[in-house]
């Protein structure tokens, strides 16, 4: 979608710090990060949040838990990370691109929000 930033960032029109990708993922490091790793794993596939998934995206969605767990293991967070799911604007989600969020390098705090 041409308005989408993360379709946009996903295409490479916007640059970003890759830290993981393959023929279906984009991880990169978040502009505004909330801890010392702050990760953002979209698909390529343009998918407007988790709510419009559907059976079809079952091994998209597993791929990107799979992408979350290899790039917290290279960061070092051995200790624990968290791994946060915005889905609507309710749930607080603020781009409507399906995205997934790997926090870590610190204390987490409970509850979230």
């Amino acid at each position: 979608m041409a308005d989408c930033i993360f379709c946009r960032i996903a295409g490479k029109e916007i640059p970003s710090q890759v830290v993981y990708e393959d023929d279906a993922i984009l991880a990169f490091n978040d502009i505004n990060p909330q801890a010392p790793v702050h990760v953002l794993f979209i698909p390529k596939e343009h998918i407007a949040s988790l709510a419009e998934t559907e059976d079809r995206h079952r091994d998209l969605l597993g791929r990107m838990l799979l992408a979350v767990r290899r790039v917290a293991e290279d960061r070092g967070l051995g200790q624990g990370y968290r791994v946060v799911n915005n889905c609507g604007s309710q749930g607080g989600q603020t781009v409507n691109h399906l995205h997934v969020h790997l926090l870590g390098g610190r204390s987490m705090q409970w509850p979230p929000g």
